[in-house]
């Protein structure tokens, strides 16, 4: 590898916009500077005046691998968020098997080697029987715990109280929850069967997984992190309710941290009666109020980092009614797109923007010199263009399952370079064939 100069690129990094250049040497940055010359033999790229950002860091991503393939797997999800911007992610347990034990963990390890085009970390899952395996988990073995307070698949629902409390108690990494609280989601069912036997529209999906489902165990898991002074990240939080139970300080104070996801900041429950099934995901998206609250929440500091929960599944079982269609939306292509459009609307500024999506993912979860543009750090950039739309089409999607909520959106904005480890992995609408992606470090222990 050599090396790489950007130039004249607007860099959005820690808080501020500015001109810049940046020197890449093999895989990292070696100089943030302006007026930065050529040497003989390195290649260059002229940012003319785009955006340059750290590359988004996921820290919630389903790409379906081991056992359900069919779907996605990490070497096409991976692809997929590269061209949306996306050079790092963190992927969950729900696969087949279940990365519930040590050695399961290492065994996906080495299924991502060699064929991930984004750097990506594993997450062991939490299961009523597994507490030996939580407390032997040493810390960079995985990025967190993942609890599912909440309905899941196969036995990675936690519910059993004694365990969660120990779980909370032991875990030597940090935990994040799925929160949901499935007694009242099951309740809620039983209602929706009576009023529409099986025929259930998918406005119902909000009812459903209703805002006190959320409460109920968003609440229990915040008291448990507080009584065990355990580090608990929140994820894809959907109610305006939930964000009294979150603080506005710094992160850098706070043992508690949440999450939203793009979906929830993007759409609202009037768009069910266009998408259907297609907006149907866990936790579900809510009143248009919820998402005011979660937009304004970001900006108050109470919501910490924003991903975006990718979950792909085939047109044909997003097809089925109610009951069978499964929950998830493929995201990561267009997450950073549909951010910029946040910004151009005048709902989010791009500083924090890109704060909650690397600076905060890097900070909370003791990423290794990633999250920033800085001399020393790993060269995963993002250079965007705000004045070339992108239409989201059929023919230009790159995830496995092949559909978008966002078909038929042109967004303001287009990913024009994203770079991984010092490497050109997307540029000019195509990928490049590279596959730098490497095992993501972390040094945050509880």
């Amino acid at each position: 590898m050599g090396s790489l100069l950007i130039t004249n690129a607007r860099l959005v990094n820690e808080g501020e916009i500015r001109d810049a250049d940046v020197l890449i040497e093999g895989e990292r940055i070696v100089r943030v500077d302006s007026g930065i010359r050529a040497e003989a033999g390195t290649e260059l790229i002229d940012a003319a005046g785009r955006y340059l950002l750290p590359g988004m860091i996921d820290d919630q991503v389903h790409f379906r691998e081991p056992g359900l393939t069919y779907k996605g797997d990490l070497a096409t999800e991976s692809a997929a968020a590269a061209a949306g911007g996306i050079t790092s992610f963190m992927d969950m347990p729900n696969v087949n098997p279940q990365t519930t034990t040590r050695t399961a963990l290492a065994d996906k390890y080495g299924l991502a080697e060699g064929r991930c085009t984004a750097n990506y970390g594993f997450y062991l899952g939490a299961t009523n029987r597994n507490l030996d395996e939580i407390r032997a988990l040493q810390v960079n073995e995985a990025c967190g715990i993942k609890i599912f307070m909440g309905a899941s698949t196969g036995d990675m629902l936690v519910d059993d109280p004694e365990v969660l409390e120990r779980m909370f108690e032991h875990a030597p990494v940090i935990v994040v929850t799925h929160c949901e609280h499935s007694p009242t989601i099951w309740d809620n069912e039983t209602r929706a069967k009576a009023q529409y036997g099986d025929d259930v529209p998918m406005s119902e999906h909000p009812r459903i997984r209703s805002a006190s489902a959320c409460l109920a165990s968003s609440s229990l898991a915040t008291d448990l992190a507080r009584r065990h002074d355990a580090l608990l990240h929140v994820l894809h939080l959907t109610t305006a309710i939930e964000m009294g139970l979150f603080s506005r300080a710094h992160r850098s104070t706070k043992r508690i941290t949440a999450e939203v996801c793009v979906h929830h900041l993007w759409f609202d429950e009037s768009r069910y009666g266009e998408l259907g099934a297609k907006i149907k995901c866990n936790p579900a998206i809510k009143s248009a109020a919820d998402r005011a609250a979660l937009l304004a929440a970001l900006k108050e500091g109470k919501l910490d980092i924003i991903a975006t929960d990718h979950a792909p599944h085939t047109a044909v079982e997003k097809k089925r009614a109610y009951f069978k269609a499964p929950a998830g939306l493929p995201l990561v292509q267009h997450a950073l797109l549909s951010l910029f459009d946040l910004v151009a609307a005048g709902e989010l500024p791009l500083e924090l923007v890109v704060d909650r999506t690397s600076h905060a993912v890097a900070d909370i979860f003791g990423v290794v010199e990633r999250g920033y543009v800085r001399e020393g750090y790993f060269a995963d950039l993002v250079i965007v263009d705000p004045a070339k739309p992108f239409a989201v089409e059929r023919s230009n999607l790159l995830s496995k399952c092949h559909w978008s909520p966002f078909e038929g959106h042109t967004f303001s904005a287009s990913i024009d370079t994203t770079i991984v480890n010092g490497r050109v992995v997307y540029r000019d609408g195509a990928l490049t064939g590279n596959v730098p992606g490497q095992r993501l470090e972390f040094d945050r222990a509880r």
